[in-house]
């Protein structure tokens, strides 16, 4: 079965983690040597707040699964789902940014609807910020070309079953921006 899997950022690990620790050097530093630079408690703050960047960068450089499956069945995303999205319940997709992250929003036909189990409060607020039901965060996924993904998944939802492995094959290496 053809498949096309989208990995996490090793860059974007290691990014997290240089920003991190010049803010933990300075708390550190400030509660070692007790300078006045500033207030204990803010130290003890940058350095509980900050140091979480550097476990969360390490899993992230170390997690090696595909964070994105794209296949003949469907859309999984492992962050967000438990389970394949089928293309039969794709109406369509399109991409929305927002703070420099970009998702691939899928609208889902009417009579699927009822599948999605989503808090209402947090649906209307996705829908208010133009987002849809189901939204697939690319943030953390080396750099892709997030326009001609999110093609592939409207030509993939729209195509017979038996053209699926087709397109997936001719589509395996999708280009990275640059």
């Amino acid at each position: 079965m053809n498949e096309i899997k989208l990995y996490k950022s090793r860059w974007k690990a290691i990014r997290l983690m240089l920003l991190c620790l010049p803010f933990i050097i300075v708390a550190l530093w400030d509660l070692r040597y007790e300078t006045t630079l500033m207030p204990d408690w803010v130290s003890w703050l940058c350095l509980c707040f900050f140091g979480w960047g550097v476990p969360i960068g390490i899993f992230n450089l170390l997690d090696r699964k595909p964070q994105i499956i794209i296949n003949e069945t469907g859309i999984f995303d492992r962050s967000a789902y438990k389970d394949f999205i089928n293309w039969d319940i794709i109406e369509h997709a399109y991409w929305n940014t927002s703070y420099k992250q970009t998702f691939v929003c899928l609208i889902i036909k009417d009579q699927f609807k009822h599948l999605i189990q989503i808090k209402s409060k947090l649906k209307e607020v996705s829908l208010a910020m133009g987002y849809s039901e189901i939204n697939i965060n690319l943030g953390p996924i080396r750099n892709i070309d997030h326009q001609k993904l999110t093609a592939l998944i409207v030509n993939l939802a729209k195509a017979d079953p038996s053209a699926r492995a087709t397109l997936l094959s001719q589509s395996n290496n999708l280009p990275v921006k640059h």
